[in-house]
């Protein structure tokens, strides 16, 4: 049995991840930490409780950060709607959070769960400021999977960046550098062949579950802003293809390990993800500006390509099951 901890800005995608990681036969989720991002954190702490009652879990829940750490929140509202599930009026959770701080629980948890699997699914502050605090968890997590990033196309808030690194790049590149075993699942593998079309989104509803009507309902507002974006019709999952991946790493169909730094100064390139693919940041002409990543000799495992037939199959399986 695997243990996975999971930090959110719950929204929509990022419910259908949880789901995902609640139905897994194979997993325990010791976890859900919650942080300011496509919502505030009262909202995000408040979708996580739903999503895990839609699982008939009791999965602790704990608050974290509510703002990045440099600088003021700025939410996702044009893309998941106003309470991160489209509108629809859920009713509230039956139970309250933790009275534990995330990132509290989460140096808790990685001590007395050594190898656990890590899961990001939004802005990473609250991993920052737990390995700011103890630099030593860095060695206790198996694998540190993160939904961010855009290390070869464009970005979804900027054209050059994703919006979980974008809304805080700052904790973004303390992550990066502190020695995590980050693997690095970006934008791109949520768009092409992993975008769900008509037909797959109306086989998903007709599964009948509540994990199927609750994943197609509260992703409702996020399909049409996908559109609205890339003019793109049907429904992209970043999260969820994340997920797919913490469960089974053979899902990442191409990888390379690289340097990756996160820009934090530039108005223009804010939060994007600099993937030295070539592998030249050693070269004289690059040692000043890549001297911090290259003194932190860390690098990332990014993940390239997604097998998206069996991403869909897995997570289908799980809005299948009714427990």
């Amino acid at each position: 049995m695997r243990t996975f901890l999971i930090d959110t800005d719950t929204a929509s995608d990022d419910a259908v991840a949880i789901i995902m990681a609640l139905s897994a036969p194979d997993v325990r989720v010791c976890a859900l930490t919650t942080v300011a991002g496509n919502v505030g954190l009262e909202q995000a702490t408040r979708n996580a409780l739903y999503t895990a009652e839609i699982c008939k879990s009791d999965v602790p829940v704990f608050a974290g950060a509510a703002a990045p750490l440099m600088r003021a929140h700025e939410d996702a509202h044009w893309f998941h709607g106003r309470d991160g599930l489209s509108d629809r009026n859920y009713p509230p959770p039956r139970r309250a959070p933790e009275r534990e701080h995330a990132v509290d629980a989460i140096l808790r948890l990685i001590h007395a769960e050594p190898g656990l699997t890590l899961v990001t699914l939004g802005p990473l502050t609250n991993i920052a400021l737990a390995a700011a605090r103890d630099p030593s968890i860095a060695g206790k997590v198996e694998r540190c999977v993160v939904m961010g990033g855009a290390p070869c196309c464009e970005g979804n808030v900027t054209p050059a960046a994703e919006y979980n690194i974008w809304v805080d790049p700052e904790a973004a590149r303390m992550v990066f550098r502190c020695g995590l075993p980050v693997e690095m699942v970006g934008w791109q593998v949520s768009r092409g062949e992993s975008v769900l079309d008509e037909a797959e989104i109306a086989g998903i509803t007709a599964l009948g579950t509540d994990k199927a009507r609750f994943a197609i309902a509260c992703n409702g507002r996020a399909k049409e802003a996908y559109f609205t974006q890339t003019g793109e019709r049907g429904l992209s999952l970043a999260d969820p293809t994340a997920m797919a991946v913490a469960l089974d790493r053979n899902l990442g169909t191409k990888w390379s390990r690289h340097l990756v730094e996160v820009e934090c100064a530039s108005e223009l390139t804010r939060g994007m993800t600099i993937v030295d693919r070539l592998n030249v940041a050693h070269d004289a002409n690059n040692k000043d500006a890549w001297k911090r990543a290259l003194d932190a000799r860390v690098a990332t495992d990014v993940c390239w390509t997604l097998d998206a037939a069996g991403f869909k199959a897995m997570m289908i399986k799980a809005l299948a099951s009714s427990d």
